[in-house]
């Protein structure tokens, strides 16, 4: 963890929050027992923006890995995206 001495003019929340907020964020799909492979592709495509190959693959390496990476950004573009995602049934994570 980084430290940051009282004397310094940031505070350790206050870089903490910058790294955080500056470094690329990633949506990860799981892996379920209850959607179809057609509903995933469909969610992969509409929300993510994926092609219906990236899609495909996609849902293929969730099936058999148990996840996948399924879209990279800031946390402001993948936010909505991931509230979407698990509005539509979809397990996934927000991690920076």
């Amino acid at each position: 963890m980084l430290r940051v001495r009282c004397s310094d003019t940031l505070t350790q929340e206050d870089v903490l929050t910058d790294v955080l907020l500056d470094d690329e964020w990633h949506i990860v799909l799981f892996n379920d027992n209850h959607n179809t492979f057609d509903h995933v592709i469909e969610c992969l495509i509409s929300t993510c923006g994926h092609d219906a190959l990236q899609a495909e693959q996609c849902a293929m390496i969730v099936h058999f890995k148990g996840k996948c990476n399924v879209k990279s950004g800031s946390y402001d573009e993948l936010a909505p995206i991931h509230q979407s995602l698990s509005e539509k049934d979809l397990t996934v994570e927000l991690n920076p």
